[in-house]
């Protein structure tokens, strides 16, 4: 099952989105025509007059590194995408270009005083490595927007106070523990363990919370001392260290110790950019909001496979999920490329000179090109990103290969450079 189509009248007004196989007819029968290929959208050849245009809402399940995306018609999910964002690439980038700028000013400002107090950062300041998924998520939006007539906006971020709600008398631990007790530290220890028991790597069965330093011993209830095990590995551990337990399997065991150490950087980043989306969100459509837990509730409730997609649809408040399609959209953030004008080998010395015209024969490196070659030792059809030369030979960077030494007079452009690259 397919993602739904987007459509446009001619105004370039949004229309409702349609199945794929009305699409493909007013294709054949040459009433549209195709308007974006990513994310698919055609256009009407006349004007519609007074259409009477459904509601949609787009739910949103921001990560770090992937945010699910749906779009639904009241239950029915007519369209999804995951998101991959680029942060920790801006992060290393970031670095690079510090410890370079220090070098170069230990050599040529040795003896001036530093400066490094000097500026203030604005209230709200968040890294670029984080502004960056706040800005994707919105450009997202907005894009979408425009090629469907969504009315309002779901996202992960708040805790509603729904026991309260239904029993007005709950208070004590049985408040603090609430309905959906447990599903937010399980969904993070099952995220941070690959989904799997960490002593025996057995998948597909069901996973118990175990301590790494048993609670007999003193071990407390903290996230860092937490993991997950099948029920055959936790009886068979029981009190015992995860030393003495391990003690013949080393490598695993310095294996757990290093993953149970490992920073929330994950979850940092989520804490830290969520109220910056919200108001972000809550500026372009009036916003919803709901919490992890209740997303899990709901997932599992409507015994739906996990997937970022499928986590963006059971945001907030879902009673029922007809899923009309289950193919998501890869969405990867690339960026525009780099603005340094000479090509360096692994050690940082220039090598060869990169030329400011970017644009050749009508192509630009990142464009998304169909190619029928008829004639050579490359005959065939490939569908890819182009890398440009200036001399006319093309190379074509497919899902699967490199291709090599193609003319730019095969190629046929489908897809300008947007700075994301795209699958399915």
């Amino acid at each position: 099952m397919q993602n739904y189509v987007f459509v446009l009248d001619t105004n370039k007004q949004p229309l409702n989105p349609i199945p794929p196989a009305r699409a493909r007819e007013l294709l054949t029968k040459q009433k549209a025509a195709v308007f974006r290929m990513y994310p698919f959208t055609v256009i009407l050849k006349h004007a519609v007059l007074n259409p009477t245009l459904k509601p949609l809402t787009i739910k949103l399940d921001p990560g770090s590194k992937f945010t699910g995306i749906a779009v639904l018609d009241g239950e029915n999910v007519i369209w999804v995408a995951e998101l991959e964002h680029r942060g920790w690439q801006i992060k290393d980038s970031l670095e690079s270009r510090h410890s370079l700028r220090r070098s170069r000013r230990n050599r040529k400002t040795r003896y001036r005083q530093a400066r490094f107090n000097n500026r203030k950062r604005p209230q709200g300041w968040l890294a670029p490595s984080l502004m960056h998924r706040v800005l994707t998520i919105e450009t997202w939006v907005k894009r979408l927007c425009r090629y469907a007539p969504i009315t309002s906006i779901a996202m992960e971020l708040v805790r509603f106070d729904t026991q309260k709600m239904q029993n007005p008398e709950v208070d004590g631990v049985d408040y603090q523990q609430g309905t959906l007790f447990g599903y937010e530290i399980r969904e993070y220890l099952l995220e941070k363990w690959g989904r799997k028991c960490a002593y025996c790597d057995k998948e597909g069965v069901p996973l118990q919370i175990e301590h790494i330093h048993p609670r007999a011993k003193g071990g407390s209830n903290q996230v860092s001392n937490l993991t997950l095990s099948c029920e055959r590995c936790n009886i068979k551990k029981g009190t015992k260290s995860i030393d003495e337990f391990l003690k013949k399997d080393e490598s695993r065991l310095e294996k757990i110790k290093r993953q149970a150490k490992q920073p929330l950087k994950d979850a940092a980043a989520i804490n830290s950019t969520r109220w910056a989306l919200f108001h972000t969100l809550k500026n372009i459509l009036p916003t919803k909001t709901g919490t992890g837990g209740q997303t899990k509730y709901n997932r599992t409730r409507l015994n739906l496979p996990k997937h970022h997609w499928t986590d963006a649809a059971c945001v907030g408040e879902v009673e029922k999920l007809n899923l009309l399609t289950q193919q998501p959209l890869r969405i990867k953030c690339t960026g525009w490329g780099t603005r340094q004008m000479s090509g360096t080998d692994k050690y940082g010395f220039p090598i060869r000179h990169r030329e400011r015209k970017q644009v050749h024969f009508g192509f630009r490196t990142g464009d998304i090109a169909k190619v029928v070659v008829t004639s050579g030792k490359k005959v065939g059809q490939y569908i890819g990103r182009v890398l440009c030369r200036k001399t006319g030979s093309f190379d074509i960077a497919t899902k699967d290969s490199r291709v090599a030494g193609i003319s730019y007079k095969f190629c046929t452009s489908i897809h300008k450079k947007d700075g994301y690259s795209y699958a399915f």
